[in-house]
């Protein structure tokens, strides 16, 4: 992608917009990285930008900005349709960053999308593709918290990419194209910015809008929404299924990982030889077992690959027990539907929930707080509305805690009453920003504080 004497400007001074100004700029280009916040320099470091000569532009953002402008890379954070970028739109190609890192591959990407479960499956792909291209040739990242466009250009063409893809992301991206790509699921997220559940999964089919069938595509065949992608894609599909055997897929037999492809059947390992627990990982292991033996990988080496993979920080892991009772950080549930994963590992749980409430039903949620919880300790914002819904379904008020915005009285709550063979829980079903700057903030922080425990 040649950006010499381009003029481009970056709009979001997160992870990626920092990523894609210094690209930018390596690539010949004169760069403004431009972020609303006025007060960004007092968190952030920015000299870093300043000495590569990148301008940074603070406070609100107007037409001015993009006067002369060649191309706007838009970071995830920064909604799309606000109308000071349909106007911009008019005059200059705005593009998602995650756009500007497929223009910059060599490689061919490997995406994964969905609701739940993306950076577990991500992570494991990452794994299973050294399998086929070397340990040093795999790049990860994408949502997952490594910029896309440095994966992509540090990735030679005898390599490959795997994303990690958020609906987010999408919104600025129309040229973005895989490999193959897994959608691993479809449930209400996301809509205070999507508005509804059509926008929202069309950002998700996005990953395979340009597929032939040269292409694969992995979707789950137990999930209604993903289940029908296969009637508008052009991908040669590839189901995988946790519940049912398929006559073509990816499912489970005999407590087996198994894959049946083309008259064969592939046999991958045992469900209990995998290190990840829970039904919702036996979903996340056969999608990329599908994806990765789609790119050519071999089974023998992608069984070893699956039983040494390990938890992902902040996704059901394992802190530290005490006392015969485990602490798990699931802080990476930020909606219901992730959470309700979690819970439905554990018979007997003291739950830590709530946070910047994203105002999703809670029925399901509750339905499975009622067969296994037996305290809910609720933090942050949404604490009102989770206790009465907690009523409204039943739950009994003397088994509710509320800990105000304070994780260190929700820990201590926790540890005072537990007992063996219960397990305390982090798995709020909430966005972190009225505590946290994000879920991996909070999530250390309930680490950091369990691990004060005696």
């Amino acid at each position: 992608m040649d950006l010499s004497n381009k003029k481009v400007i970056v709009i979001g001074a997160g992870i990626s917009g920092f990523a894609a100004a210094k690209l930018a700029k390596k690539l010949g280009a004169d760069v403004i990285l431009s972020d609303a916040n006025e007060k960004l320099g007092e968190k952030h470091d920015l000299t870093e930008l300043t000495a590569l000569d990148i301008k940074v532009v603070l406070g609100k953002q107007t037409e001015a900005l993009f006067e002369g402008a060649d191309l706007v890379i838009i970071s995830p954070a920064v909604p799309r349709h606000l109308p000071l970028f349909e106007k911009v739109a008019e005059k200059v190609k705005i593009i998602s960053e995650v756009e500007f890192a497929y223009k910059l591959a060599k490689a061919p990407i490997f995406a994964v999308t969905g609701t739940n479960g993306k950076t577990t499956t991500t992570m494991l792909l990452g794994e299973l593709m050294k399998t086929i291209y070397g340990e040093d040739n795999v790049g990860v990242g994408g949502n997952i918290g490594t910029p896309l466009c440095e994966e992509c250009y540090r990735i030679g063409e005898n390599g490959c990419i795997v994303a990690e893809i958020s609906s987010y992301q999408m919104e600025a991206s129309s040229d973005f194209a895989t490999k193959g790509a897994a959608i691993l699921n479809v449930t209400p997220d996301h809509l205070a910015r999507h508005k509804t559940m059509e926008v929202y999964q069309a950002e998700k089919e996005k990953v395979f809008a340009h597929h032939t069938e040269e292409n694969f595509l992995v979707l789950n065949y137990d999930d209604v929404h993903t289940r029908d992608m296969a009637n508008r894609a052009k991908s040669t599909i590839c189901f995988f299924s946790s519940s049912q055997e398929l006559e073509e897929g990816a499912f489970v037999k005999d407590n087996q990982l198994v894959i049946r492809w083309k008259g064969l059947m592939h046999v991958i390992c045992n469900v209990d030889d995998m290190q990840i627990k829970g039904s919702h990982n036996i979903e996340n292991a056969l999608a990329a077992l599908s994806l990765a033996f789609l790119a050519g990988g071999d089974t023998i080496k992608m069984a070893e690959a699956l039983k040494a993979f390990a938890p992902v920080e902040h996704r059901i892991e394992p802190v530290k027990t005490i006392d015969g009772v485990t602490y798990y950080n699931d802080s990476k549930a930020t909606n219901p539907e992730a959470a309700n994963k979690a819970i439905a590992t554990f018979p007997h749980i003291i739950l830590i929930a709530g946070g910047d409430d994203k105002n999703t039903p809670l029925d399901e949620f509750y339905a499975l707080v009622n067969e296994r919880v037996d305290n809910l300790i609720l933090v942050g914002d949404a604490t009102k509305r989770f206790k009465e819904e907690a009523l409204k379904h039943n739950y009994p008020e003397d088994k509710i805690y509320e800990a105000g915005y304070s994780m260190q009285e929700a820990v201590n709550y926790a540890h005072k009453i537990v007992k063996a063979p219960q397990v305390v829980l982090l798995s709020p079903a909430c966005a972190s920003f009225d505590m946290y700057e994000g879920y991996e903030a909070r999530g250390r922080d309930f680490k950091r504080l369990v691990n004060e425990l005696k």
